[in-house]
């Protein structure tokens, strides 16, 4: 909880429970996600609570907002630098800490400022390619 109070976000009860909740989580949830899951303490909290803390934390650097899921935004509290591997079935989402070394074309490198890139890894995750081999 300590890294959450040096980005200087005010720290109410629901919020700390949304802290809480991503804390150390690693499922990449969705703010529907969180807010069904912290809903079960605070039952008047709304949903919009939920969605101005995770922009509030993103603004901050407190977690990273992942557009790999089409129909919904997801959340990883791990701000690190990572890559992800999507499983097109069950559409689990796994971190995976290895730096590959990728560059702009060099006809692309004049007038560009790179601040960072993700790597996205899609496939078959061990579970649902052991459910279907069965």
């Amino acid at each position: 909880m300590q890294r959450y109070r040096q980005l200087q976000i005010k720290l109410t009860p629901q919020r700390l429970a949304i802290l809480s909740y991503l804390n150390g989580n690693k499922t990449h949830p969705s703010a529907e996600d969180i807010y069904k899951a912290v809903k079960k303490q605070f039952p008047t909290m709304s949903f919009a609570t939920v969605y101005n803390t995770l922009e509030a934390l993103k603004n901050r650097g407190g977690v990273m907002e992942l557009k790999i899921d089409d129909k919904r935004k997801r959340y990883d509290p791990d701000s690190t630098k990572h890559h992800h591997f999507i499983c097109t079935k069950c559409r689990s989402i796994v971190d995976i800490f290895k730096d590959y070394k990728l560059s702009l074309p060099d006809e692309l490198k004049k007038g560009f400022d790179v601040t960072g890139n993700s790597i996205e890894f899609y496939g078959t995750c061990r579970k649902c390619k052991k459910g279907s081999e069965q």
